[in-house]
């Protein structure tokens, strides 16, 4: 996600070839990565291909999948879709890793975007409010939450 396209695809292939059978492995952390090289490659329909194995197995993957199709929906301009995704994230707020993952707050985000896509204003700002909520202690100068506040200023 930081850009780093072929070291990514490199560790990736060496470690299919390492764990050929690893269910694990193959069925989440292998599509994930996959599919986090196609969105810096700018093709979200392929990350969500990459991405449907996982699937079978989100529960057991700490959100990234969910979020990596969140995110690729939001791309593709298909909010009711990216809406189903970050949902997913935001409706687990009981899980334990909620506490150390940063894509649950990040989920809140995705979400005020997918749902301003759709056009529901009310709920997307109620979801921009929960994350400046999450993120109160970040520093104002964070490009991330300069985007969202100016976000939210847009929506009525």
């Amino acid at each position: 996600m930081c850009g780093e396209i072929n070291p990514a695809q490199t560790r990736a292939d060496k470690l299919a070839q390492l764990y050929p059978s690893d269910t694990r492995f193959n069925g989440i952390w292998l599509p994930v990565i996959r599919a986090a090289i196609e969105l810096q490659r700018n093709n979200p329909a392929r990350a969500i291909q990459f991405l449907e194995p996982a699937t079978r197995y989100e529960a057991a993957a700490d959100f990234e999948p969910q979020y990596l199709r969140g995110l690729s929906y939001l791309r593709l301009g298909k909010g009711a879709e990216a809406t189903v995704e970050f949902q997913k994230i935001v409706d687990r707020k009981g899980q334990a890793d909620l506490l150390v993952s940063t894509l649950y707050p990040l989920a809140h985000l995705g979400l005020a975007r997918a749902l301003s896509l759709t056009g529901d204003a009310v709920r997307a700002r109620n979801a921009y409010e929960d994350f400046f909520a999450l993120w109160r202690d970040a520093d104002s100068d964070v490009p991330i939450m300069i985007e969202a506040k100016n976000e939210y200023a847009k929506t009525k």
